[in-house]
């Protein structure tokens, strides 16, 4: 994290600061990567020849020793055995048991963290990593815990180094018009989903009506090698899978959805209508 980084986080309560912000030198996320650089360097690998040797890409290892990617218990292992610490990178994973977010929830966390690509629809609510601070504050129920932990997550659309997914969220219309907060929380969210579009970025809104999108929202993340991975949320928790067939089908409707979603000029013109029409 540069100096400026460290000074925006410190400074601003806006929900844009907080959406720009990674995790801190002080997260256990970045005090675990320490760990590993220093027991890396301290049998003298490079982080090329400790991939080499763990199967896992140089770029991993790079993040996770920053403290911009998370760990997973597989990686550490393959640590552990590679430079002889005894298992203690394994034990030094038992930080993210006492974490907010649910035991089922941390094991998508994980692949969305790692993931190049991510593919959203969503029928109800703007997805979480581009929620702002009020907007979040709301669906989580006022949980400061929880609400942080969700605004972390969304340092990886704005992050150097690897770099951001690429993000292709659809919402249907209904989103806009649901009311989160009040009107200066939906206002202040609309203007954000309108202001982070960019290349690596889109939203789309499929209008009111019949469409493909009604059975239900979830998330498809590509990962490095091109594996697909699927996260579907059920009425009592969230469901993780790389199932070929449950993937394919996931696949199959988010195109379908997309292609009956507006494109993308005109739903950000609907969403600034949106906010003129509903949320002034």
């Amino acid at each position: 994290m540069t100096s400026s980084d460290a000074r925006s986080s410190a400074t601003s309560g806006t929900s844009s600061a907080a959406f720009q912000s990674t995790a801190t030198s002080f997260s256990p996320q970045a005090i675990w990567g320490r760990e590993l650089r220093h027991y890396r360097q301290a049998v003298g690998l490079t982080q090329a020849q400790l991939a080499q040797k763990v199967h896992f890409s140089e770029s991993l290892i790079s993040g996770i020793e920053t403290g911009h990617l998370p760990a997973s218990p597989e990686f550490a292992q393959c640590c552990d055995e590679a430079l002889s610490t005894g298992g203690a990178l394994l034990r030094l994973l038992d930080w993210r048991k006492g974490q907010v977010f649910p035991s089922w929830f941390g094991k998508w966390r994980d692949k969305e963290q790692v993931a190049t690509t991510l593919r959203t629809y969503q029928p109800l609510l703007v997805p979480g990593l581009l929620q702002t601070e009020a907007y979040a504050r709301t669906v989580l129920r006022g949980s400061e815990e929880a609400v942080a932990a969700r605004l972390n997550r969304q340092g990886i659309l704005t992050r150097e180094d690897p770099k951001p997914p690429i993000f292709r969220c659809v919402l249907d219309e209904a989103v806009l018009y649901r009311p989160i907060g009040g009107p200066a929380v939906m206002r202040e969210q609309l203007e954000h989903l309108v202001a982070v579009v960019g290349p690596r970025l889109s939203v789309q809104i499929v209008p009111h009506g019949m469409h493909s999108g009604l059975l239900g929202g979830f998330v498809i993340a590509t990962l490095e090698g091109g594996s697909d991975v699927l996260y579907a949320e059920t009425a009592v928790r969230g469901i993780t899978t790389s199932d070929v067939e449950d993937v394919a089908a996931a696949i199959e409707r988010f195109e379908a959805i997309r292609t009956e979603a507006l494109p993308l000029a005109m739903s950000l013109e609907l969403i600034r209508k949106a906010m003129e029409d509903k949320w002034t």
